[in-house]
């Protein structure tokens, strides 16, 4: 498979603001969603067809890690990719060292390694620098299905004969558990009950791929998923559901700038409640069979305040582009973080642009909070509106990445952006797609 994002020649961007973003930009399959659904592949030996691939580096990244299990990953034409897992085989651990530094995902090869293979690794995980995700929750998860522990220096596995389906609780309704045990439990034997889990849209895409393999999956409204285990899965053919986080970042583009933009394939369903922060700030948008079109309702923002919160809650990917937005609005906004206690290390690189934002460690909001007393500096707040000017700025994570290039098009005068090769984990082509919205690319 070719590398994505080949259109970043190198890992330094440099805009020119002060000008409305204008036009039409498509989406294809979610970033959080494409690479599980190709792990799920190495659950069955028939072969799999996944439509609607975006060319990021997590989907790279992914095919490397199953041709290194021995899997064989194929882009039959744009967008479509096949795989097939008939030949699945442990992985050298040197290997998965490397993959672990880059990814997240190996983590969660563990359960259809031990159903297929009986051991698999443990792999650290990588990802966006943005707050803890301990392997502790996917080891306790895979424990409680019956999976056991080996560790040594430097090196832990996995054994089991069959996993065995129990009964889990989650701490916390973390996406990476929610999939950890339903990728492991569908081989399992039994009934796998998991109580306060993740039900983000993108989980729900991954169910419903498992689902069309043969796997017995029931999602009850109180955040219980059930999954009666099954002897052996099939292939299956599946389109991804668009990515809705982008769609969000083009929304607050739009808004930032003062601009105009056609999100084609963005769905209106999962992201109802970013919609409506949008329209209380005073965005707008416009929703049609093919997408959905965002603007700038009048002269000015409004400011607000709100709390990221897990799905169906405003979702922490969507707090730093709309943050952006903030920058400009009227008044004092206040932004409390409840999901990733680190996820407002790019606010620096904001003040430096002219931004007036502080962070505090007390829980500005109502909501229950795993960081409250605790030395996070994990509540914002943004006064506004203020004029942003051109800086230099080093981007830390995905959707900080995003974030920049909004603030550096709504900025006055010219900004140099370095380490632009993260924004491609999870935006396709996005120099091509800010020059289609007529950004001045330098």
């Amino acid at each position: 498979m070719t590398s994505p994002g080949s259109a970043l020649q190198s890992e330094t961007m440099v805009l020119r603001g002060g000008k409305p973003l204008e036009g039409e930009v498509a989406l294809r399959g979610a970033k959080n969603a494409l690479p599980k659904i190709m792990v799920a592949a190495l659950l069955t030996h028939e072969k799999c067809v996944l439509r609607n691939v975006a060319r990021i580096l997590d989907v790279s990244i992914t095919a490397e890690l199953i041709h290194a299990l021995g899997g064989e990953v194929r882009e039959a034409e744009p967008g479509v990719l096949e795989i097939c897992a008939a030949n699945l085989r442990p992985m050298e651990r040197s290997v998965l060292r490397d993959f672990s530094g880059r990814s997240r995902i190996p983590i969660l090869t563990c359960g259809p390694l031990l159903a297929r293979l009986g051991t698999a690794p443990v792999p650290s995980l990588g990802g966006c620098r943005i707050g803890s995700r301990p392997v502790d929750f996917h080891l306790r998860a895979l424990q409680d299905l019956g999976a056991v522990l080996h560790e040594e220096a430097h090196d832990a596995h996995l054994t089991a004969t069959r996993l065995l389906g129990n009964k889990i609780r989650l701490d916390y309704p973390s996406v990476g558990a929610t999939e950890q045990v339903i990728l492991s439990a569908v081989l399992a034997e039994g009934v796998t009950e998991l109580s306060n889990a993740a039900v983000e849209p993108e989980i729900m895409d991954l169910i419903m791929v498992l689902q069309k393999m043969g796997a017995i999956i029931s999602v009850d409204v109180d955040r219980v998923i059930k999954i009666l285990g099954v002897r052996e899965l099939r292939g299956f053919d599946h389109e991804a559901i668009p990515d809705r986080l982008e769609a969000a970042s083009w929304a607050c583009a739009a808004v930032a700038t003062h601009g105009r933009i056609f999100v084609r394939h963005a769905q209106q369903a999962p992201m109802m409640t970013f919609l409506n922060r949008l329209r209380q700030i005073g965005g707008d948008f416009r929703v049609t069979s093919e997408g959905i079109e965002f603007w700038r309702a009048g002269e000015r923002l409004r400011s607000t305040a709100l709390e990221t919160d897990v799905y169906p809650g405003f979702s922490t990917d969507y707090q730093q582009p709309f943050v952006i937005a903030l920058t400009q609005a009227d008044g004092v906004s206040i932004v409390h973080e409840t999901v990733y206690e680190d996820r407002f290390g790019y606010v620096d690189a904001l003040r430096r642009m002219g931004a007036q934002i502080q962070l505090y460690r007390e829980c500005l909001g109502s909501l229950h909070c795993r960081f409250g007393q605790r030395n996070y500096r994990h509540s914002a707040v943004i006064v506004g509106p203020t004029p942003l000017h051109g800086a230099d700025i080093e981007i830390p994570d995905l959707r900080a990445g995003f974030s920049y290039l909004i603030a550096a098009l709504a900025a006055e005068g010219e900004s140099r952006i370095s380490n632009t090769r993260l924004i491609e984990r999870g935006y396709e082509d996005i120099t091509g797609k800010l020059r289609a919205l007529g950004a001045q690319l330098l």
